[in-house]
C-alpha cells in the first residue's frame, strides 16, 4: 500500500512539475512543485541505486552508490554550469558540505541521542573520514589563495590539476575503504540482516534509468527558475545556492541518516552525512570542473572567502565531536546550532 501511495505521489508530482514548466506558470508555482517533485525523484533514484547495488556485488554496488548518491546535486549543478551560474554552483556544493556535515549529522545525533543515551560508531573510520574532509578542505584553499596572482588560463589549469587529484585521491578511498581495508573500517553496531532486493533484476535497472532521467528533466525545469526567484525574494545566489538547493537536492539522504540514527545505527547514518560531504568536495565537484571545460564554459575551482570559512567551520566541529566514535543529543544540538548560525549569515550577505 505504501509502496503504491509512493508511485502515485511520485508520478503525480512529475506531470504536475512537467505541466507547471511547459504551460509557464507563475515563477514561484513552478518552483515549489518541482522542489516537490526532485524530493520524490531522488528518493525513487536512490531506492533503485540500492536494488541494482544488491545484484551488483559488492565493490560494484559501492561503486553504483558512489556514482549515484549524490546524482540529483550533480545533475541539477550540471544544469546550472550549462547556464554559467557558477557562483551558484559553487554556493550548492558549500550547502552540501556544511548540510551534510552540521544539518545532517546535528539532526541524526539529537534525534538519535534522544532515544538512547550514547550512541557509537567506528573510531578509524571516523579518523579517515576526518583526514579526507581536511584534504578537501586544503585542496579548495590552496587554488583561492593563489588565484590573485595567476591568470585566468592558470587558474583554470590549476582548477583542471585540482579536480583530477581530487578525483583520484576519492577513488583510492573507495578501494581503501571498501576492498582492501573493508573490514577495519565496517560498523560494528550493525546488524547481519540481509534484506532483499524491492525488485527482479531486470526492473531495478530499467528503474535506475527511469529515475536518472526524471531527476534530469526536474532539474532543468527546476534551475529555470532559479534565477527569476532569487531576483524577486532578494535572495542571494549564495543564499538560494548553499541553502535552498543543497537542502531539496539532499532531502531524501537527510531523512535515511535520521531515521537510521533513531534505530540506534549512527554508524549508517554518519557514513551517510560524512560520507556524502566527501563525494560532494571529492567528486562531484571536480567532475563539474572537468564537465564545464568539456562544454566550452570552463568553471575555476576558487571558492569565495565566505565558502572557504562555512566548509572550514563545518569540517572542523564534525572533526572534532566525531574523533572519540560517540554521539548525543548535546553533540548534535551544537552542530545544528552553528549551522543555523552559517544560515544566518549566508542570508545577511
Amino acid at each position: 500500500m505504501k509502496r503504491v501511495l509512493f508511485y502515485t505521489v511520485l508520478a503525480v508530482s512529475f506531470a504536475l512539475s512537467a505541466a507547471a514548466h511547459y504551460m509557464r506558470w507563475p515563477n514561484v508555482w513552478q518552483f515549489a512543485i518541482c522542489a516537490v517533485a526532485i524530493l520524490f525523484a531522488a528518493a525513487f533514484l536512490g531506492k533503485a541505486t540500492e536494488s541494482v547495488a544488491h545484484y551488483a556485488g559488492e565493490r560494484a554496488g559501492g561503486f553504483l552508490n558512489a556514482t549515484f548518491g549524490n546524482a540529483a546535486e550533480l545533475i541539477i549543478a550540471f544544469f546550472l554550469v550549462r547556464d554559467g551560474l557558477h557562483d551558484m554552483v559553487k554556493a550548492s556544493i558549500t550547502g552540501s558540505v556544511v548540510g551534510n556535515l552540521l544539518l545532517v549529522l546535528g539532526l541524526s545525533a539529537l534525534c538519535g541521542g534522544v532515544k538512547f543515551r550514547e550512541q557509537r560508531f567506528n573510531v578509524k573510520l571516523a579518523a579517515h573520514n576526518a583526514s579526507l574532509m581536511l584534504l578537501a578542505v586544503v585542496a579548495l584553499f590552496i587554488p583561492a589563495a593563489f588565484a590573485g596572482n595567476l591568470s585566468d588560463k592558470e587558474t583554470e589549469t590549476l582548477s583542471l590539476a585540482v579536480a583530477v587529484i581530487l578525483i583520484v585521491a576519492y577513488a583510492l578511498w573507495l578501494i581503501f575503504s571498501m576492498v582492501t581495508h573493508r573490514r577495519e573500517l565496517a560498523d560494528a553496531s550493525a546488524d547481519d540482516e540481509h534484506h532483499d532486493a524491492a525488485w527482479s533484476k531486470p526492473v531495478s535497472v530499467l528503474f535506475l534509468m527511469i529515475a536518472t532521467v526524471m531527476v534530469a528533466f526536474v532539474s532543468e525545469w527546476l534551475v529555470g527558475t532559479l534565477e527569476e526567484l532569487s531576483h524577486r525574494f532578494g535572495l542571494s545566489e549564495l543564499f538560494v545556492g548553499a541553502f535552498l538547493i543543497a537542502i531539496i537536492g539532499n532531502a531524501a539522504e537527510h531523512s535515511a541518516a535520521v531515521f537510521l540514527a533513531m534505530k540506534n545505527k549512527i554508524g549508517a547514518a554518519v557514513e551517510i552525512a560524512v560520507g556524502s560531504s566527501l563525494q560532494i568536495s571529492l567528486f562531484v565537484a571536480p567532475v563539474l570542473v572537468i564537465v564545464s571545460w568539456l562544454i566550452g564554459n570552463p568553471m575555476d575551482i576558487v571558492f569565495s572567502a565566505y565558502e572557504l570559512a562555512a566548509i572550514g567551520v563545518a569540517a572542523f566541529i564534525a572533526k572534532s565531536i566525531s574523533r572519540d566514535g560517540s554521539t548525543n543529543w548535546f553533540e548534535g544540538g551544537l552542530l545544528l546550532a552553528v549551522y543555523v548560525i552559517l544560515g544566518i549569515a549566508f542570508y545577511l550577505v
